[in-house]
């Protein structure tokens, strides 16, 4: 049972990473200096961070709860 908990951690935690860094990949190719003001390099950076650690739980999460719901259609038919 906690080997189950273990394997489900470890599994979340590759995809939240995948997801964040495919995030990260797809927010590349938006030209977000139009919005930013100049000088503020740094701000940038961690604003384009956030967003793509939010895009990519989000995805992730939902990635993972369609797993999980796919997984548990099985009780239907019992």
């Amino acid at each position: 049972m906690l080997n189950d908990f273990g394997i489900s951690s470890l599994f979340s935690i590759i995809s939240h990473l995948i997801f964040i860094g495919l995030a990260w990949w797809a927010l590349q190719s938006l030209d977000f200096e139009k919005f930013l003001r100049k000088n503020h390099v740094a701000q940038a950076r961690l604003l384009y961070i956030f967003m793509a650690v939010a895009l990519g739980t989000l995805v992730s999460n939902f990635f993972l709860d369609y797993l999980r719901w796919a997984d548990q259609l099985i009780y239907i038919f019992q």
